[in-house]
């Protein structure tokens, strides 16, 4: 019997946060036939709050790895909304934005935490084109923002 993308979750130690209610006037996902548009996820915690802080200042690289790990579960969460399950989906781009100082320079290694965990949830599925960028800011000073665009298999 083959393990689920859920099952691969649990293994790995996470589970999927809830979808949460955007606060502004947009929609956690857009999808166009087969394909979905995942709004930009931040590092949101259980209780709603949210990680915070610049990285090459206010923390540093593994920190923001764990928070790009945290948009990461959201991104599958909204995936499975639009999809229905995590087995019909296969992610196509992912966009990281980290809130960086200016002479930081390893947003890759920030994004790739988002990258890995998305692989290893998803395998084949969870491989993407990807773009890791840095950012003078972010709201509500978040270290990352990553969005994606998905295909929703039938």
């Amino acid at each position: 019997m083959t393990e689920t993308a859920e099952q691969r979750l649990e293994a790995l130690g996470h589970s999927l946060p809830k979808v949460g209610k955007p606060l502004f006037s947009y929609v956690p996902f857009r999808r166009v036939g087969d394909v979905a548009y995942l709004s930009g996820q931040v590092p949101r915690l259980a209780d709603g709050s949210v990680i915070q802080g610049k990285v090459g200042a206010e923390m540093g690289v593994e920190e923001a790895r764990k928070a790009a790990e945290l948009c990461a579960l959201h991104l599958l969460a909204v995936a499975r909304e639009a999809a229905g399950s995590l087995e019909r989906v296969e992610f196509l781009k992912v966009f990281g934005m980290v809130n960086a100082t200016p002479e930081f320079g390893e947003q890759p290694k920030v994004i790739d935490a988002c990258s890995q965990l998305l692989a290893a949830v998803l395998g084949e599925r969870g491989h993407h084109a990807r773009s890791a960028v840095g950012m003078g800011s972010l709201p509500s000073n978040v270290p990352v923002e990553i969005e994606a665009v998905i295909r929703i298999l039938p």
